[in-house]
């Protein structure tokens, strides 16, 4: 499982012209579901998530987490999982068939929310438009094989 987490000062995404969600200050997750991904990723992944220090303190340095700090916004991509190591068309070969991607998908915001979280959320598998205004900008590479 594979997240790009932004700090962003407000963020929503659209579909079909309707704003299906929406936050102030907080985080905007891009979440990818890889195909050997489990219940474990999603779990260990929102964890890591909700407990990052990324918002500024009274100090002005990174030590607040989302807890203190805000909301988020997650978003389910697929294509955080696109290949280019070989030409130039994307494979998408890694990434989880919709059943498994939307199950842990779902996991992943649930367990934000039982860890205190207050999550907004796209559609899973909907063209969605995102418009975000990044803090900072404040952006980190996540991966629950520790790839990175």
């Amino acid at each position: 499982m594979r997240a790009v987490v932004m700090r962003v000062s407000e963020a929503r995404v659209e579909i079909d012209g309707r704003v299906a969600g929406a936050i102030g200050g907080g985080l905007l997750v891009l979440l990818g579901v890889a195909v050997a991904d489990t219940i474990g990723d999603a779990r260990y992944l929102a964890k890591k998530v909700y407990e990052l220090r990324i918002f500024r303190d009274d100090a002005g340095a990174m030590n607040r987490s989302l807890a203190a700090a805000g909301e988020i916004l997650v978003i389910s991509q697929f294509t955080l999982f696109g290949d280019v190591r070989k030409g130039r068309r994307p494979s998408f070969i890694g990434a989880a068939p919709p059943e498994l991607g939307r199950e842990l998908y779902e996991k992943f915001v649930a367990e934000l929310r039982s860890l205190g979280a207050r999550v907004a959320t796209g559609e899973f598998a909907a063209t969605m438009q995102v418009h975000s205004v990044n803090d900072g900008p404040v952006t980190i590479l996540l991966d629950s094989t520790k790839a990175f």
